[in-house]
């Protein structure tokens, strides 16, 4: 997949209205190949886009998000999808849709996850998550925010290539992914304190941001 700094980018824009905030996901593809964004909301919020899309090399694509909103983007990669949108994903797939409609994405998948602020006053939290593994690097910027832990978040580098060989998810001969430890021996996370790959960056937060 990706290499170094040729990486799929989450970058989100985040804007403010006069009675609530707002804020505009924009997906980024750096990868040399398609990547097929997947997004799940949390519980109660809503589905954007479907829940997945297809992003060709050095493609974009924008969301509008609800105030309030709040969930998660994984890149999902070797896709392959029937004109009915069916069919299957070597990391990240959903159920073997092209459109997660609500899904999660299954691991080894790197996570964007955002928090919305529901009301103006309040602060927007973003991170980016190894917590269900590995499979691509992702980069998350914040445009328009203020105060100085507004600052990029990410994982960058081609954990594939040093993967342990336990933990490691292949398509082919080719690793594509890195399992946590814990999801590789299915254990609780009580017991999973500080394991290989078991790594949540601490969250990020904004100010509400300015008007564009």
């Amino acid at each position: 997949m990706a290499r170094a700094l040729a990486i799929w980018s989450v970058l989100v824009a985040l804007l403010v209205a006069e009675s609530a905030s707002a804020a505009t996901l924009a997906l980024y593809n750096r990868c040399p190949e398609t990547v097929w964004p997947g997004i799940q909301p949390s519980a109660g919020k809503e589905v954007l886009s479907r829940g997945g899309m297809q992003l060709s090399p050095n493609h974009a694509a924008s969301i509008r998000l609800p105030t309030g909103w709040s969930g998660r983007v994984w890149g999902r990669q070797g896709c392959k999808f029937d004109a009915a949108g069916r069919g299957r994903c070597a990391t990240g797939d959903c159920g073997g849709a092209l459109y997660c409609n609500g899904a999660g994405g299954a691991p080894p998948a790197t996570l964007a996850e955002v928090t919305l602020a529901s009301v103006p006053t309040a602060q927007d939290f973003y991170d980016v998550s190894l917590v269900d593994g590995y499979n691509i690097p992702i980069a998350m910027t914040p445009y328009h925010g203020k105060g100085a832990n507004c600052v990029p978040a990410g994982c960058v580098s081609d954990l594939n290539r040093v993967c342990p060989a336990g933990l490691a998810v292949r398509d082919g001969k080719s690793v594509v992914g890195c399992r946590s430890a814990c999801a590789a021996r299915n254990g609780p996370m009580r017991q999973c304190q500080h394991p290989i790959l078991e790594i949540v960056v601490v969250p990020y937060f904004c100010a509400p941001c300015d008007v564009l």
